[in-house]
């Protein structure tokens, strides 16, 4: 589910559940703290692609799997899955997301989390939790982070999925690529923070990481309450069901 390789001295993490389109389960995320520690402990590694293969990059939480889960090991596995997006910000070695196809609600999140974000042109950006039942439970503030509050509210609003220069427009995505080419650029990019001195490169990862990975941690204990109580209401537990079932 999670293909591991190295390029040089690039380490690439491949997202590879494409039954599931990519979307995360309890394993899936465990597989990624345990690469992005080796890769952070690796001295021939000096920068960190993240990618999922082809459908997309990843459509968030895997709903077959947390919809045959209690209320308290929902909350419990959402809340590991905030830890691993924030881990990312504790690696020393800047992580690239590399997104193709979609980054639908906690693989939207989790490709912010990235210290940067390559987009194709042509990927689809949705963060669809509140129109099925809940707020997205964890992440928020890698966005807030990124776009601001207000504008983060708006794309929490879910009125509609976004292509990837919109996404570079609002600011989600720092750099755009062709069609087909996302993973491509962000190695390219990769390679060019792998030339630099790594000890300046960690120290600005260590400069900025307090600040937004601090406001993530007290959102995400927000969110998760919320995320809690809205799961007891109507439409979530009908979307629960629907996808528990399946």
């Amino acid at each position: 589910m999670l293909d591991v390789t190295t390029q040089g001295r690039i380490g690439i993490l491949s997202i590879n559940r494409p039954q599931r389109r990519n979307a995360m389960d309890r394993d899936l995320v465990a597989a990624l703290v345990g690469a992005f520690r080796r890769f952070d402990a690796d001295p021939d590694i000096a920068a960190i692609v993240l990618t999922g293969e082809s459908p997309g990059f990843c459509a968030g939480s895997d709903l077959k799997f947390i919809g045959r889960l209690s209320l308290e090991e929902m909350c419990r596995f959402e809340a590991e899955t905030g830890d691993m997006a924030r881990l990312i910000g504790f690696v020393r070695k800047p992580v690239i997301a590399a997104v193709e196809g979609f980054a639908l609600g906690g693989g939207f999140i989790l490709a912010v989390s990235c210290d940067l974000v390559v987009s194709s042109d042509s990927a689809r950006w949705h963060l669809p939790e509140v129109p099925i039942g809940w707020l997205t439970p964890w992440g928020l503030g890698a966005l807030v982070a990124r776009v601001g509050a207000v504008s983060a509210r708006k794309l929490c609003f879910a009125s509609e999925a976004f292509d990837g220069r919109e996404a570079m427009r609002l600011g989600v995505v720092d750099h755009l690529a062709e069609s087909g080419r996302a993973l491509e650029t962000a190695i390219a990019l990769a390679q060019r923070l792998a030339d630099l001195p790594a000890a300046s490169v960690s120290a600005t990862k260590r400069f900025f990481t307090p600040g937004i990975s601090g406001l993530s941690e007290v959102l995400d204990i927000e969110a998760n309450e919320v995320f809690a109580g809205n799961c007891r209401h109507p439409v979530a537990r009908e979307t629960l069901e629907r996808f528990g079932s399946r």
